[in-house]
């Protein structure tokens, strides 16, 4: 496409559909701000109401109040033994290709001597995933963050290492945008039932972990190289607009002279 530069298999492209109407760069701007104004507004500890311990009557009332304030069926429901199930809605905010698998048949090497030795090629693709892309997962109260994460790569049957991605708590307050990392030990169930339905009180995002150094022998060879073109492509962006604005500029000042 000559909007948006997306590159992809030649035996792909007939299955492909692009939503890229307008110059390079057109509608980032507001991303590109909510991302800014969350990184600012990053935190790192749980609020008080989120380190709250409740008891069994607390936590009965809790979803009793709950399902009394959704409008869909995606109701919250006790357990005998004291546990609860419930719906979490899950945003992924992922900025890079995931990887999925696709096995092609090999035929055996020797003519004639099919037999049992015939096998699979593991290979992999990559893409990358809608904008706005959103999964509900029906989930334990005691289930964990990193359990999330794991259930959420199946339903898309991305093979990358889970420890490449974090689950995030969103929130928005005073017209500020607050988001955490969630310990993998964290349970986004209980954390739904305190602040409520609200998806401005609280929602969860995946995103990518860029927390910590990156283990760049944990990658294959093909996801490196990957990785490599989409910095050159990048940086060719980054250029480009540079060059755009300062050309804008230029012409400014030429027509004010």
């Amino acid at each position: 496409s000559p909007d948006c530069s997306f590159t992809c298999h030649y035996r792909c492209r007939a299955l492909v559909r692009l939503d890229c109407s307008g110059p390079p760069g057109a509608g980032d701007e507001d991303d590109g701000t909510e991302q800014a104004l969350e990184k600012d507004t990053n935190v790192d500890e749980p609020s008080e109401w989120e380190k709250a311990e409740l008891d069994q009557a607390q936590v009965e009332q809790r979803i009793k109040e709950y399902n009394s304030q959704i409008n869909s069926n995606l109701f919250m429901s006790l357990n005998k033994d004291g546990s609860y199930t419930g719906f979490i809605k899950v945003q992924l905010k992922l900025v890079r290709p995931v990887s999925v698998p696709a096995t092609k048949r090999v035929p055996s090497l020797q003519a004639g001597r099919p037999g049992p030795r015939t096998q699979g090629v593991k290979r992999r693709t990559s893409f990358y995933l809608p904008k706005g892309t959103v999964k509900h997962l029906h989930i334990l109260s005691h289930t964990r963050a990193s359990e999330v994460i794991d259930a959420l790569l199946r339903k898309f049957t991305v093979v990358d290492n889970p420890r490449k991605f974090a689950l995030f708590e969103r929130s928005e307050k005073d017209e500020q945008v607050y988001l955490r990392k969630l310990a993998d030990e964290e349970q986004p169930l209980r954390l739904r039932l305190l602040a409520g339905p609200s998806e401005k009180v609280l929602s969860f995002v995946l995103k990518e972990n860029e927390t910590g150094e990156v283990n760049w022998d944990a990658f294959t060879l093909p996801e490196l190289h990957n990785f490599l073109r989409i910095l050159q492509r990048e940086e060719e962006e980054h250029v480009r607009r540079l060059r755009h604005r300062y050309a804008r500029c230029r012409q400014k000042m030429q027509e004010a002279l």
